[in-house]
């Protein structure tokens, strides 16, 4: 298993493989063929940035059962999904910030995410996996009261793209099997979500396949593969929410609610 990071140190982006609490640097490009370098730098040195960059971060509706069950929704056949704009992008140790326009209620959303490491357009399932670089933590972020606000349109993409709504990182872990991950999520000390990658409903590779057939996926992509029972409101005028997928790592964020 290796873990890839982001970071910014000696006023450039760079990234590098993270290690017991020390970064080693590396040249290149992250999704083809890196190149370590001598040089090392430890995690407490640097600004941790979103582990890549993003064209797009696709966030996936309804997939998992104990969720669906819950809200007595049928089983898609398609992936539902909808974009988050890129302003939305934050990483772990950034602020979430509610926004000025908006008075009501914001959520957490504790997710695993799938990235991208190669372009793919129209693949099948049994290639899919040779396009996924590897998982990361996510907190779909989404001002919850927006949804349902016009009768004449659900505004799932306004609800979830303010800036810093799009949560993710604090790496990149390649090299293990999702299936046996649980998301856990602890908002002020209290866990709220704990559940397993094995209730999802459509699976990550065949996630990457269906959404190929829909658009091509840059490496760098995310796709957030949905939540499950246990979402809710942070009310507390600052609040602390940790995103944690053992083999992952932690996201870790404060959210101002004013």
């Amino acid at each position: 298993m290796t873990h890839w990071i982001r970071f910014e140190n000696v006023g450039q982006a760079r990234f590098g493989t993270l290690e017991g609490g020390v970064i080693t640097v590396h040249e290149g490009d992250m999704f083809d063929s890196p190149t370590a370098t001598p040089e090392t730098v430890g995690i407490d040195d640097v600004r941790v940035l979103t582990p890549t960059q993003p064209s797009k971060m696709i966030a996936l509706w309804n997939n998992f059962h104990a969720m669906r069950i819950k809200a007595d929704l049928p089983v898609p056949e398609h992936p539902l999904f909808l974009l988050k704009a890129p302003n939305s992008f934050l990483a772990t140790g950034e602020t979430i910030r509610r926004p000025a326009s908006y008075e009501g209620k914001v959520i957490y959303e504790g997710e695993i995410g799938i990235v991208i490491g190669k372009s793919c357009s129209g693949v099948s399932e049994a290639e899919a996996g040779d396009h996924i670089f590897g998982y990361t933590c996510i907190n779909d972020v989404t001002a919850i009261d927006l949804l349902k606000a016009d009768a004449t349109f659900d505004q799932w993409v306004r609800a979830k793209s303010f800036d810093t709504f799009g949560v993710f990182g604090p790496v990149v872990a390649t090299g293990l099997d999702p299936a046996g991950l649980s998301i856990r999520t602890v908002l002020n000390g209290d866990e709220r979500q704990n559940y397993p990658v094995s209730d999802m409903v459509i699976p990550p590779h065949s996630v990457v396949s269906q959404l190929s057939q829909d658009m091509t996926l840059e490496p760098g992509d995310v796709i957030c593969c949905g939540t499950s029972v246990g979402v809710g409101s942070m009310k507390e005028p600052s609040n602390s929410v940790e995103i944690t997928i053992e083999g992952i790592g932690t996201l870790s964020n404060t959210y101002i609610n004013e």
